[in-house]
């Protein structure tokens, strides 16, 4: 009992502390950009469910691979928030609040907002270079994806986990996270699953460099103000 709880401590404390501070002093007001994420994705639910708003959200938020980059670009931001056809809606608002919860926490709101558009933005490009490279590649995908609504918080979710997970030395929850991705695509070979690993690698990327910048940064003792780093 004593490991367990010895190793439940090194590898949760952490987070736990950095959270439970956090909601204890500053309440809600601790993740407003979390918070604003749900209510955007509640919003975007229920306008592209009405008969006047489902156009409105597909010229803003759906993205495709076959759509012309520059429209995919446009659209990528907001299609975040738009919630995926295959994940139900309760599911893309819980993700949002607890993964992006601790990640605004942890990591603070600006590498928050970057780890997730850069993971968002690396999916909806994979799956583009999986239809290029065709099915018979291990990230290959078929013809037919091209006409696939691509949208979903699922690769930023991903990614911001695992960034906080490094952030925070939780290692074995880290690599449990990615097992599971590598799990999915095994068993279900999608694009979903496949944007999921090339978000992780995105994200591990994020983490790589930013250790690199702070190693060729000197630091600056007795600054507390800052959010902990991407990276170890």
């Amino acid at each position: 009992m004593n490991t367990a709880t010895s190793f439940a401590r090194r590898e949760w404390g952490p987070l736990y502390g950095a959270v439970q501070t956090a909601l204890a002093t500053r309440g809600w007001r601790a993740i407003p950009l979390t918070l604003a994420s749900v209510c955007l994705i509640a919003l975007l639910q229920i306008v592209q469910n009405q008969s006047w708003g489902r156009g409105f959200v597909q010229d803003v938020g759906f993205v495709r691979a076959q759509d012309p980059i520059w429209l995919a670009l446009l659209r990528t931001p907001l299609s975040l928030f738009v919630p995926a056809p295959s994940l139900p809606l309760w599911g893309a608002l819980a993700q949002v609040l607890l993964v992006f919860g601790i990640a605004e926490i942890c990591l603070g709101r600006p590498r928050t907002l970057l780890v997730a558009y850069v993971c968002t933005l690396t999916g909806t490009f994979c799956a583009r270079f999986g239809i290029a490279i065709g099915p018979d590649s291990a990230f290959g995908l078929p013809v037919s994806d091209a006409q696939v609504v691509d949208t979903g918080p699922s690769a930023a979710v991903a990614g911001l986990a695992v960034c906080v997970c490094v952030a925070l030395r939780a290692w074995l929850t880290g690599a449990l996270v990615i097992l599971v991705m590598v799990i999915e695509v095994i068993v279900k070979p999608n694009m979903a699953g496949k944007e999921h690993l090339v978000a992780i690698g995105a994200a591990l990327a994020l983490c790589a460099l930013a250790a690199i910048l702070r190693r060729r940064r000197p630091s600056v003792s007795g600054d507390r103000s800052r959010p902990p780093p991407l990276g170890p």
